[in-house]
């Protein structure tokens, strides 16, 4: 099932940016020597440090998917030296360029798409073993019959689509569109950096590969910025295990204790907790907890007044309102209180569930199943001069969260004084879960 609320657009920030500087660095006419020199090693270098990534987090798809563009790139550049010093190819060239043409896009798809089962070793035996087997094939057909096989690639099998602007042979189009379809439906599937890197990346192959002969530069620049993005999207990966919380979304615990490094002298942090979970999940079941979690978190998230939501652990969310006092941030959590208790989520009956998703549309809101809600309980504290650093505040407002659960729950307490939330006033918005 799609997770379309994981789909963020931050995902192609760091990869768009950085095609959108190879292709401008690509079409300058001469590069200077330095830029030269560098985009020649480059490649060789981010293959080198994306393999000890891969290793460091066992991602044998990426280091494929790096050996492949980097296989591309070591088996055309000889021909475009050749190029470049004497204005002519060599005989090979035409064949080798479209091998490549129809090998890049369906290798790439198909490790693009070859999640990881098993262990490390197995998984790059596995994969090395297909490489192997596509690169043999294509070697026996190229020396033996180098002309037909040339012939049967450069063939129009589409007369209607042929365009002289369509630098490439035609066969290697619908494979390059196929191999698009599987990188879009995995990223809808499953909303990851590394998935959106690898659709980006694509891209860029498709842009590279028809400048290769016309314009000077391309093959090296464009080639050290698709591994370029392969490579950041691993590093961005692991930063999100270590620091963002993959259930709801929001930043970790790691991602708190940096941040509560940073907090200077003023500041209030609030504990949330979400009342009863523990009886609910048991009642209605893990996946229905999952989604009250991913509820809290959203509501947590739109906090007013400067504040920042984090995933303690469990249940547990903290806040974190820098530059603040206890009265300025008291009403931002009263909203977030009632935000929270004001939802309410429609359970579906499983018993009578349609089958048909057009009757199951119909029937969406029509009040079957039971209807449930969660609340939370708030306790906040404010740093004071006896409280030397953030974790004695989070003490202080653990101690104001236990008051407001003795209290009866879903209401605010501040660490030190008799405060509560105000009166709560349901109001039923059914949305099904």
């Amino acid at each position: 099932m799609p997770r379309l609320f994981a789909v963020r657009f931050s995902h192609f920030y760091a990869p768009l940016a950085l095609l959108v500087g190879g292709v401008v660095a690509a079409r300058q006419s001469a590069l200077n020597d330095f830029f030269t020199s560098l985009f020649n090693v480059l490649p060789t270098v981010l293959l080198l440090l994306g393999a000890a990534f891969c290793c460091a987090y066992g991602r044998a798809r990426e280091a494929f998917l790096l050996l492949v563009v980097y296989l591309v790139y070591f088996l055309l550049d000889t021909q475009v030296d050749h190029y470049r010093a004497t204005g002519t190819v060599l005989p090979e060239a035409a064949l080798t360029f479209h091998l490549c043409s129809v090998l890049l896009p369906v290798l790439f798809g198909l490790y693009g798409a070859w999640q990881e089962r098993t262990q490390m070793l197995q998984e790059c035996l596995a994969r090395l073993s297909v490489l192997l087997v596509v690169s043999l094939i294509a070697f026996l057909l190229a020396w033996r019959s180098p002309e037909r096989l040339l012939e049967w690639l450069a063939v129009v099998r589409w007369p209607g689509l042929y365009a002289d602007w369509l630098s490439l042979i035609q066969l290697a189009y619908p494979l390059f569109l196929l191999a698009f379809v599987v990188m879009v439906v995995q990223y809808l599937r499953q909303p990851r950096p590394v998935h959106a890197a690898q659709f980006v990346a694509l891209v860029g192959l498709l842009m590279m590969l028809p400048q290769v002969f016309k314009q000077p530069g391309v093959l090296n620049v464009l080639s050290s910025v698709v591994m370029l993005i392969l490579v950041v999207s691993i590093a961005q990966e692991a930063y999100q295990m270590a620091f963002r919380d993959e259930l709801t979304g929001l930043p970790g615990r790691r991602a708190l204790n940096e941040r509560l490094q940073r907090l200077g002298r003023h500041y209030v942090i609030a504990m949330a907790d979400v009342d009863h979970f523990k009886a609910f999940n048991d009642t209605h079941g893990h996946d229905v907890g999952d989604q009250v979690l991913r509820l809290v978190a959203s509501r947590l998230r739109k906090i007013g007044g400067g504040g920042r939501a984090y995933r303690y652990g469990g249940e547990e969310f903290t806040l974190v309102f820098p530059g603040r006092n206890l009265d300025d941030c008291l009403p931002h959590l009263e909203a977030v209180r009632q935000a929270v208790e004001s939802y309410r989520m429609q359970l579906r009956d499983k018993a009578n569930r349609p089958k048909a998703a057009q009757q199951g549309k119909r029937r969406r809101g029509s009040g079957s199943g039971s209807q449930v809600s969660v609340t939370i309980s708030i306790g906040v504290a404010e740093r004071l001069l006896e409280q030397r650093n953030p974790e004695e505040v989070i003490k202080a407002a653990d101690q104001a969260l236990y008051s407001a659960k003795n209290a009866g729950r879903n209401c605010i307490r501040a660490f030190g004084q008799n405060r509560r939330g105000a009166v709560r006033t349901p109001k039923p918005a059914a949305t099904e879960v």
